[in-house]
């Protein structure tokens, strides 16, 4: 039997739908025809945050539960009226990517499985240039809602203060997003160094809430990723719908509605009738683009007064300005704490292929993020002597890159607890293996041949 497909009259053009029955949101019974729908319904909101600009796309072929994979190069089986341009990377690399400019090229990428989207902060324009600066607010585990929506205030504040208008965002996930439009003058390293300046001056201003610390072990209560500004990086952009159960949205807000907001209110099946009654928060964004020269006046100060440059992601050139790519509990002597030894079943030890003197246990390798959460609360239900004397900082939840998705690693450092009440390694309490599929094949070639 034929795949059945759905023709979807849009911006004057009939775009095909495969698949319009297949649910993309199980709990919810949405979709994928149910979330073309809702991206029309606000796709004049939508494109603003996506038109004109490259993007990756982030491919759920099969729905929200599914395993998803970021495709870089655009199809090369693409209608004609797809644009594209091409992107060159920090490795070297190139791609050419989707430009989204219209109703109907949004309507074909959701057909390809994009529950989200992620535009570059550039014009396909200007690819040297962005026109954005991107603060993410990314909360430690255990970081309440309202300790999140302070660091936005505080980051509104030095926003404002340096002649950028601030433009807030529920991120759709646990976090909160905050743009400033920018004139196009600046390149990817200089908006990153002032996102860097930015983040350092909200943490002096709310340091017990607050961090601009890029090592896991150091930070506490919200981090502002600075990091999300270097080039080749990508935000979920504003009425993107994210992979949560509930089908939660990336909601535009004004100021005054930031204080109270709940971001469980906006989902699929809410901002349609939010965005018919008072359009879009950021309509006039565009009309705000402002300059970076103070911003980088205070990163220049920060510098005199011996910060310097903060670490790169690990796959970008370093700087001649930056601290040492190494964590800091491995650049300092003396640390106490025993190696643990490799977790049941595994080749290496609980941190991988490195090993660490700081008194780490693994808890869970996890194909979502929900479910290795769930693994952590069963351990300290176990160990609740634990518990009293670990910091936000001392839970680890990473995220790591798999063969073709991600999974979710949550390690606990044990330097807070005394030695006599240090718990093990314990056998995982979830032992998810992404390279297992792999692993088999390869072995089987290798018996084949």
């Amino acid at each position: 039997m034929p795949e059945r497909k759905e023709l979807v009259a849009v911006a004057g053009r009939d775009v095909a739908v495969s698949n319009p029955d297949k649910v993309f949101f199980p709990a919810l019974g949405v979709t994928k025809l149910d979330l073309v729908r809702y991206y029309l319904a606000v796709a004049d909101g939508a494109l603003g945050g996506i038109d004109g600009r490259p993007m990756a796309l982030k491919r759920y072929v099969n729905g929200a539960d599914g395993e998803f994979f970021f495709q870089k190069r655009a199809p090369s089986s693409r209608p004609p009226w797809i644009e594209t341009v091409e992107l060159k990377f920090p490795s070297g690399r190139s791609a050419h990517e989707i430009v989204i400019t219209d109703a109907a090229q949004l309507a074909w990428i959701v057909n390809l499985g994009c529950i989200d989207l992620n535009p570059h902060p550039v014009r396909a324009s200007d690819l040297e240039h962005p026109d954005e600066l991107r603060i993410d607010l990314d909360p430690m585990p255990g970081i309440e809602w309202q300790q999140i929506l302070e660091v936005a205030a505080a980051t509104r504040e030095v926003l404002e203060e340096h002649g950028l208008t601030p433009w807030p965002k529920t991120s759709g996930s646990r976090g909160f997003h905050i743009y400033a439009r920018l004139e196009r003058r600046w390149t990817f390293r200089e908006v990153r160094r002032a996102a860097v300046a930015v983040a350092r001056e909200v943490e002096r201003r709310e340091p017990a809430i607050a961090t601009s610390r890029w090592w896991k072990e150091e930070r506490h209560g919200v981090f502002l990723d600075y990091n999300q500004n270097a080039k080749d990086r990508t935000v979920a952009s504003a009425y993107s719908v994210r992979p949560t159960v509930d089908a939660r949205v990336s909601a535009p807000l004004r100021w005054d509605e930031v204080a109270g907001c709940d971001p469980a209110a906006f989902t699929v099946a809410t901002m349609p009738e939010r965005f018919a009654s008072i359009g879009d928060p950021w309509a006039g964004m565009d009309d705000t683009a402002g300059s970076l020269d103070t911003l980088l006046a205070l990163a220049a100060r920060d510098d005199e007064a011996g910060l310097g440059d903060a670490p790169w992601p690990p796959h970008y050139e370093k700087t001649a300005e930056e601290p040492p790519r190494v964590q800091p509990s491995k650049r300092r002597a003396g640390r106490d704490g025993d190696v643990p030894p490799a977790a049941p079943g595994k080749r290496s030890g609980p941190t991988g292929r490195r090993r660490t003197t700081a008194p780490l246990v693994e808890i869970a390798r996890a194909a979502t993020q929900e479910e290795a959460l769930d693994g952590l609360e069963r351990w300290k239900a176990r160990h609740p002597e634990v518990v009293s004397h670990l910091e936000p900082a001392d839970v680890m939840v990473d995220a790591m890159r798999g063969r073709s998705t991600t999974w979710t690693r949550i390690r606990v450092n044990l330097r807070n607890v005394p030695p006599e009440d240090r718990p093990g390694q314990e056998e995982l309490e979830v032992d998810y293996d992404p390279w297992e599929g792999m692993r088999e094949r390869w072995e089987g070639t290798q018996r084949d041949g």
